[in-house]
């Protein structure tokens, strides 16, 4: 309504000027010079209100938009004047006036609502730009570091010189695991870099977590599990060794005393020579279980050096050739791209794999239509992986969590510590193996590297 009479008011007085200039000009030819006088201070009188009235207008709004500008939403344009058009605008200048302060008050309760969160919340959060400057830091960091107030990154060297090269040196999508330790206590950091653009302005956000208590946690688990198979593997050894080793000892004492060799029987003998064999393989039995666990513990520093994929994987073919003969599943191998190179122990990596595929033929040998892929390639980060797929039964839910402890086994055959240590040789290799596995559908090994 306002831009529509004001638009009204100026073609009216455009009109106005255009008539007043054509009576000057009909004047002017037929000198009539009063009315030429009286026509000329007219149009200038009328030139002079279009302006002034131009600039008012403009002068309105631009004390509006500064006021915008400094957050200063006292203006108020009176309402009450005699021109429609000047009121209509002062009502929508007004309006939208109180429009934008109830939107400003709406977007600062809810920045301090989200700085109440961030300060409110459990890990170290902190944002520095290029030049090291610390934009923001919460209390849970400076709480973590001991440090306050944090303004430029170079005082992280004060807190601990190695935590500074760290943060220094991060780059968008870092991690990193650090441990910090001061006159109180220890603290197992795990460290974040995500990137942000903030009013053109570079900047690098790092989270800060403390997962002392989760590795503490975990490590503790871990152990259980460790024992609770260790001791399961080593009491079904020792149990039959202690019950036969008290069934021969009962051959040879009755009522406290030693019974003399003439009065043993043939078959007491022969049983006491079967109990030794039996023990004697016990005996062996867990020494080899104890070798496997030296093993898991003296796997060596991977003699890294570039191995390309298919290479890699035509070795592997010869050596699983025997295995998949004897199975009626399918076994492939893909390398994409086909120029794919690894940074790898080329023997370390080729034990893991051949351990993995033997465990997926395995697994497919009911299966009707069986098969087993070898697949190595780039993920959209652009990290290098191979991963070994099976379209077996999959594994329970409820053992997921336990394949990856030494000595575990659901088979009958085998010492259970060959995910352990493939697992031991990636993490050696600074990747990681990890397992998806949907029932009846697929079970997908990763090696990420």
């Amino acid at each position: 309504m306002a831009s529509r009479n004001f638009y009204i008011q100026l073609i009216f007085s455009v009109l106005v000027i255009t008539l007043t200039a054509l009576l000057l000009a009909w004047a002017i030819v037929q000198d009539w010079y009063f009315t030429s006088g009286l026509a000329l201070i007219l149009l200038v009188t009328q030139v002079y209100g279009l302006i002034r009235f131009i600039n008012r207008t403009n002068r309105k709004i631009a004390y509006f938009f500064d006021a915008i500008r400094n957050e200063d939403f006292t203006l108020r344009f009176p309402e009450r004047v005699t021109i429609k058009s000047f009121k209509e605008l002062n009502k929508s200048l007004n309006r939208v006036n109180g429009l934008i302060q109830e939107v400003h008050l709406q977007l600062q309760i809810r920045e301090q609502y989200y700085q109440e969160i961030l300060k409110q919340a459990s890990i170290g959060i902190m944002t520095f730009n290029e030049k090291g400057h610390i934009l923001f830091s919460n209390p849970t960091l400076e709480r973590l570091l001991n440090y306050t107030p944090l303004n430029h990154i170079k005082q992280l060297a004060q807190v601990d010189q190695e935590l500074y090269e760290v943060i220094e040196a991060f780059k968008p999508f870092d991690r990193r695991l650090f441990q910090l330790s001061n006159e109180r206590e220890q603290y197992q950091l795990a460290l974040k870099s995500t990137p942000l653009v903030l009013d053109g302005q570079s900047l690098l956000l790092v989270v800060v977590q403390d997962i002392k208590a989760e590795l503490d946690e975990k490590e503790t688990e871990s152990w259980v599990r460790l024992i609770r198979v260790l001791t399961h593997e080593i009491m079904n050894t020792i149990t039959p060794i202690a019950s036969i080793s008290d069934s021969i000892s009962k051959y040879y004492r009755k009522g406290g005393e030693m019974v003399d060799l003439q009065d043993l029987e043939q078959a007491q003998i022969e049983n006491t020579l079967k109990g030794l064999e039996v023990i004697k393989d016990q005996g062996s039995d867990l020494m080899d279980f104890v070798q496997s666990y030296r093993s898991l513990l003296s796997v060596p520093e991977p003699n890294k050096s570039l191995v390309k994929g298919k290479d890699l994987f035509d070795k592997i073919s010869i050596l699983m050739s025997s295995r998949v003969e004897n199975t009626n599943a399918e076994f492939t191998m893909k390398c994409n791209p086909e120029d794919l190179e690894f940074f790898i122990d080329e023997k370390q990596l080729s034990q893991v794999l051949i351990n993995l595929c033997k465990n997926a033929l395995q697994a497919v040998r009911e299966q009707e239509h069986g098969k087993v892929q070898l697949i190595a390639g780039l993920d959209r980060e652009g990290t290098k992986f191979i991963e070994v797929r099976d379209n077996g039964p999959g594994i329970p839910a409820e053992l997921m969590d336990e394949i990856f402890v030494p000595f575990f086994t659901t088979k009958t055959e085998g010492t259970g510590i060959g995910l352990s240590l493939s697992k031991r040789v990636m993490q050696l290799h600074g990747g990681s193996l990890t397992v998806l596995s949907v029932p009846n559908q697929h079970t997908i090994f990763r090696l990420a590297f």
